[in-house]
């Protein structure tokens, strides 16, 4: 990774990264939430790591024969596994089945060869696992045989949106490497070089993920969630079958998303007086939950944790539209 290629929050990442190489661990553990360059973070360190003219700062070169493998992925000393899920992007395996969205124990097993042999360059291997949480139960057991016994200069990059569902034994045998929420002033400034045109909106919405915020830009504008937004701030002359024909083309998982943040908003303003996903709508949304049981907005965060599940699943997305308009409707009204 070359100095210009880590996202600019990150600054204090790395160098802390080259601290911990005083004391080279044999596992180390990203954690932090999804969409803030944790898996970017740790393909870039194994790129300087397997670097065979890396700079003071310990970035990469870039041009070194071990760089052009690493760019091609062809790497002899390096592995990334994910889930096929996301190393075929969304499409169909040879058999025709939808990918996986675990790592098998197949895959971990595959490693055994990897293991079995030096280095190719003499020095480091590098195992990029992401997420981790995405290994099931045997491939972690696997992993942790591994972990226990170490090949000689094998470091494991474990990168994690969820550490706590990973096995305690996994976890201890990692050093943990915390990847704070980045700060806002470098985010929205990296956001807008991105051509992001609502940079602290965008950010808001995506939940402080700079990555998803990149994404999140083109539904911000979008007519559909305006709409949605427009008609949920009037529970009562809300018009659930208008507004769900409207809908009924957007994605049902999407829509879920967007009332999700509004309610997370709504329950906040109630309980803390403060907002995190509609910056600049204190005053509409305190006069709207004022009259509001704190109960029934906690019982509507709860119904569209579950309507979320459904929505990957529905057959008539308008009825299902419908269904979670009315429960928004009556939950607000009661």
């Amino acid at each position: 990774m070359s100095k210009g290629a880590i996202y600019p929050w990150q600054k204090n990442d790395w160098a802390r990264l080259q601290e911990l190489l005083k004391r080279p661990p044999h596992g180390l553990l990203f954690k932090g939430t999804k969409g803030i360059g944790k898996l970017d973070l740790a393909l870039g360190f194994a790129q300087s790591l397997l670097c065979q003219q890396p700079d003071e700062s310990g970035f990469a070169c870039g041009q070194c024969p071990s760089c052009h493998w690493f760019g091609q992925g062809s790497h002899p000393d390096f592995r990334l596994l994910q889930p096929e899920s996301l190393s075929l992007e969304g499409e169909e395996t040879e058999s025709g089945k939808k990918p996986s969205k675990q790592i098998s124990v197949d895959q971990i097993r595959g490693l055994a060869d990897f293991f079995g042999m030096s280095a190719h360059q003499g020095g480091r291997r590098v195992v990029v696992i992401h997420p981790a949480e995405a290994m099931n139960v045997n491939a972690a057991n696997a992993l942790l045989k591994s972990l226990e016994e170490p090949p000689q200069g094998l470091l494991f990059i474990l990168v994690s949106h969820k550490p706590q569902q990973l096995l305690p034994t996994i976890l201890s045998r990692c050093v943990s490497f915390a990847l704070p929420a980045p700060d806002i002033a470098s985010v929205t400034s990296w956001l807008a070089s991105q051509g992001v045109k609502k940079p602290v909106e965008a950010l808001a919405a995506s939940g402080f993920a700079p990555l998803q915020a990149v994404q999140i830009d083109e539904q911000l504008g979008s007519e559909e969630r305006e709409k949605l937004l427009r008609a949920v701030r009037q529970p009562a002359a809300l018009d659930v079958f208008a507004l769900a024909e409207t809908l009924q083309k957007t994605e049902q998982v999407l829509v879920v998303q967007w009332l999700q943040q509004w309610s997370y908003d709504l329950n906040s303003m109630k309980l803390a007086g403060r907002l995190r996903y509609h910056p600049g709508e204190e005053a509409a949304i305190e006069k709207l939950v004022e009259p509001v049981a704190p109960l029934n907005l906690a019982r509507l965060q709860k119904y569209l944790k579950t309507a979320k599940r459904e929505a990957q699943h529905t057959l008539n997305p308008k009825l299902f539209l419908e269904s979670l308009l009315f429960s928004y409707r009556q939950l607000m009204l009661e």
